[in-house]
């Protein structure tokens, strides 16, 4: 292809990509968007849908969330909901009910008390005693249609999206903006090799020739903070590749069913799922295990491991202190067993009986193909895991490097509203505000 100016080009057609592509044509006066996604498709990888958990996070059955972190992660979540209200077809979007799982006494004491402190963010939220439980998930409050000798509590609701399937969305936020009658481009295996930094404009190499951008947003999971670094940005991160792995069980489960989290651990609790892609089917897991690559099921990305983990004594202290820890050193090291065939359908069960105490080793089938890697950031000048989502955003330039594990798919529209804002204010451009508050924000800006 010959060489072409756009305004911004994204690198990356995941769902953190394809909706700041959406709320630049819908909401900005910019003209011309182009997507840069290295595979054949978009969503390839962690969008998809086999890749993650396949939830709208809102904070209400995250116990891992202080309420105000919660409250704002339902604010953004909600944006999807008010997305979904707005295009002829919501495919992507579905209510299940969902629910945090308490077991035994200390659990469902730290859940009654950690209700009282929620409520009021999230009204819709029900203390579940054993018997609702039953009504609701039979097959985790009963065992062999007998109630659980534990003592068990549930904060649960019913009438609530809970269920996203993101890759679906991100191709939905395509159309959307193309409906705007902007110049909104997606190119397919089109690899960014480098981006080059001019005086006034930016170009980026890949197989299928050289794109020019005004601005560039680089959403592509851990090869973010990988091309960052090539351009001098984000050299003070390393990041740290943990895979989600899961199990599939015969239908028994009607929603979602978290547990409590352990504070000691910053990996997702276990919980389990209707799974989108697979009728009849309920996903457990994820199981969190460390590899020496950025990408799970696509071959290679080892060496970009060893360039993104710049291994040195200030990493070193952070692999130490984790280790360290019994709790997170025994958690690491019997989320290996569970990849070990034969053993870890043994290991895995024990702790899906949390759930569903009836199920059984003859139940469990490990999900082929199923999870992603998701890039936790390592912060060397703190010498801290950073949880949560990162963004490198140069004080000077026009460029962004998004890297976004969970809830990065949850917040992408509050996401692209941030990106949107920089983008606007750099370029000299028009965000319509109100208009985006309105639409997706019930009014009141974030």
């Amino acid at each position: 292809m010959q060489n072409r100016m756009f305004d911004v080009v994204i690198v990356g057609g995941g769902i953190t990509g394809t909706a700041l592509a959406y709320t630049l044509a819908k909401y900005t006066d910019i003209k011309s968007i182009a997507i840069l996604e290295k595979y054949g498709s978009l969503a390839p990888l962690n969008s998809n849908a086999r890749s993650n958990s396949q939830t709208l996070h809102c904070g209400d059955i995250e116990t891992n969330y202080t309420l105000e972190k919660a409250i704002s992660v339902k604010r953004t979540a909600n944006m999807l909901v008010k997305y979904a209200e707005q295009v002829d077809k919501n495919d992507f979007l579905f209510k299940y009910p969902k629910m945090i799982l308490a077991v035994g006494e200390e659990e469902c004491e730290r859940l009654e008390k950690r209700h009282e402190e929620f409520k009021e963010g999230f009204p819709y939220m029900e203390l579940w005693d054993a018997e609702k439980i039953a009504e609701v998930e039979p097959n985790v409050a009963l065992i062999n249609g007998k109630p659980r000798p534990e003592k068990i509590m549930a904060s649960g609701c019913t009438d609530e999206y809970s269920a996203v399937n993101y890759g679906v969305l991100s191709k939905s936020f395509i159309e959307s903006a193309r409906k705007t009658g902007k110049d909104i481009q997606v190119f397919l295996s089109s690899k960014v090799d480098d981006i080059k930094d001019f005086e006034d404009h930016y170009e980026l190499n890949t197989a299928h020739g050289t794109f020019m951008a005004n601005f560039v947003v680089v959403s592509a999971g851990a090869h973010s903070l990988l091309l960052a670094n090539k351009m001098g940005h984000g050299m003070d991160l390393s990041t740290l590749p943990m895979a989600g792995s899961f199990y599939f069980a015969p239908n028994m489960l009607n929603g979602k069913v978290y547990t409590m989290q352990n504070d000691k651990l910053p990996f997702a609790a276990l919980h389990g799922d209707p799974d989108l892609t697979e009728p009849g089917k309920t996903r457990l897991g994820p199981t969190a295990l460390a590899l020496p690559k950025l990408e799970r099921y696509t071959g290679g990305t080892y060496w970009d491991f060893w360039k993104t983990l710049k291994l040195d004594t200030k990493v070193l202290r952070v692999f130490w202190d984790l280790l360290k820890d019994s709790t997170i050193r025994n958690y690491i090291f019997r989320n290996f067993l569970f990849e070990i065939p034969w053993l870890n359908k043994k290991l895995f069960v024990k702790d899906a009986r949390k759930i569903l105490p009836n199920i059984t080793t003859d139940d469990l089938t490990y999900a082929e193909g199923f999870g992603g890697v998701r890039p936790q950031v390592i912060d060397k000048t703190t010498k801290q895991l950073k949880l949560g989502e990162a963004s490198i955003v140069p004080e000077t330039g026009n460029v962004i490097f998004n890297m976004t594990p969970s809830p990065g798919a949850t917040t992408c529209l509050g996401n692209a509203y941030r990106d949107a804002q920089i983008i606007c204010e750099r370029l000299g451009r028009t965000l319509k505000k109100d208009e985006l508050i309105n639409d997706l924000l019930d009014g009141k800006d974030l």
